[in-house]
């Protein structure tokens, strides 16, 4: 009986301390939630608790190092002022003379908006797109959504497709390249006439510092946390298998009843749907556009009636015997880019289907690389638009665009498909929840 008596005594002693153990064990969750929550990396998909950061600090995923939390971007009231400084900077920015040249004692202007339309007017309306999109609508774009943020947040409006839309549209604002591309193209000119600076540069080069500057500061996921606030994900909560990183908005939390993310209403899927195969698809047709590309001249200049041909590395040729400096910006833009992105794609896609253990740090690193470099590579075309502003058929020297930039323009925007469809995460699904990621 005493026996008996004992144990039962032993039993409600251990239920009391495993309920004094549980409640400590709750104050300590509920001391941890305000100073942090749950996040998991976009591009490795590791889980930690992200804590709150004070003004001016970063937080950076522990196993990839990717940034993850920026503590020290602009709010959007600032950056409405930038889109609508950017916005009457454009007039004179793309409509007056950025180059002007002097050319048998003739004055010949050259503006943006002209070497688009002498590029769709001589038959190339795919490829003046392609520069049109990059100096023009993204631009444009860009002020016109932050100014939409603002007034549309006043007037109740959705505001998650502009915001998706601002997250992809960040690298395709080139309005940097294009300035590198018209001091490329006043070298080149300056050996048939003479080169002067028009009204317009000032004003562009003005353009073109506020787009960085606005690009560099714009944070996706603090205009999210802006308009649409999320809980924290409760971490009391035991599935943390279940909390899902959307890559469109980058907020970690669980599904709701469709199977979206909370906050943007984006399908919240484990990986990227069809990532390899996509990212597979755009290399492989970049890689055969890249043949005629580099064969077929890129540029043609006819000087007293004679044609003179030039391809993308016979041009860079060229250009060296004047300036090697500004040759060797063109060859890595032109040539060395397109086929390092080409080279390390195909490694990466590779060591994925092969489930490659070695080197995960070293090849999302790369993965980083290319998707930085990448726009670079579309400052040939530049350089050929504001060429062909500056001279046509109608005169002594005239310059023309040859079939190799379609071939060329189209392979650098499908690298930069490639690798914006690769999902980096794929890259760690080879170890397993605790494999070393040291190098």
């Amino acid at each position: 009986m005493h026996g008996a008596t004992g144990v039962l005594k032993r039993q409600a002693l251990s239920r009391v301390s495993e309920f004094v153990f549980l409640k400590m064990k709750i104050k300590h969750i509920l001391y941890v939630l305000p100073q942090g929550h749950y996040q998991r990396c976009v591009q490795c998909d590791a889980l930690f608790i992200l804590p709150a950061l004070k003004q001016n600090q970063d937080a950076f995923c522990p196993r990839c190092r990717a940034k993850v939390a920026y503590g020290h971007e602009w709010p959007i009231n600032r950056l409405v002022i930038m889109a609508l400084t950017m916005l009457l900077l454009m007039p004179f920015a793309y409509a007056e003379p950025l180059i002007k040249i002097r050319l048998l004692g003739a004055s010949i202007d050259a503006n943006l908006v002209h070497g688009i339309w002498q590029m769709a007017l001589q038959g190339n309306p795919i490829t003046a797109s392609m520069v049109a999109f990059c100096t023009l609508g993204a631009p444009c774009t860009l002020i016109v959504s932050l100014l939409y943020l603002l007034i549309g947040q006043r007037l109740g409006m959705n505001l998650r497709p502009v915001l998706l839309m601002l997250n992809r549209l960040k690298e395709w604002v080139m309005l940097d390249i294009y300035l590198i591309g018209m001091a490329v193209a006043a070298i080149k000119v300056k050996d048939y006439a003479e080169v002067n600076t028009g009204l317009a540069l000032p004003a562009f080069i003005a353009l073109t510092l506020l787009s960085v500057m606005t690009m560099t500061h714009m944070n996706i996921s603090q205009l999210w946390e802006h308009f649409y606030p999320q809980p924290a994900p409760p971490q009391f909560r035991l599935n943390t298998a279940a909390l899902r990183v959307c890559v469109a908005c980058r907020y970690t939390g669980f599904a709701d009843a469709r199977g979206r993310c909370q906050r943007c209403h984006v399908p919240l899927r484990l990986r990227r749907p069809l990532s390899l195969q996509k990212s597979w698809a755009a290399l492989v047709s970049a890689i055969i556009l890249l043949i005629p590309a580099n064969l077929l001249p890129i540029t043609v200049i006819y000087v007293n009636g004679g044609r003179n041909e030039s391809t993308l590395l016979s041009g860079i040729g060229s250009l060296a015997a004047d300036n090697i400096p500004v040759a060797a910006v063109v060859f890595i833009a032109s040539i060395l880019v397109p086929f390092v992105k080409v080279i390390v794609l195909v490694t990466l896609l590779m060591s994925i289907h092969l489930k490659v253990r070695q080197g995960l740090k070293t090849r999302i690193r790369l993965l980083r690389f290319l998707g930085w470099i990448g726009r670079w590579s579309m400052l040939d075309l530049f350089v050929i638009s504001i060429t062909m502003s500056l001279v046509d058929r109608d005169q002594l020297l005239a310059f023309t665009m040859g079939p190799a930039a379609f071939y060329f323009g189209s392979a650098v925007i499908l690298t930069i498909f490639a690798v914006e469809w690769l999902d980096s995460r794929l890259i760690w699904d080879a170890h397993a929840a605790n494999a070393d990621y040291t190098d």
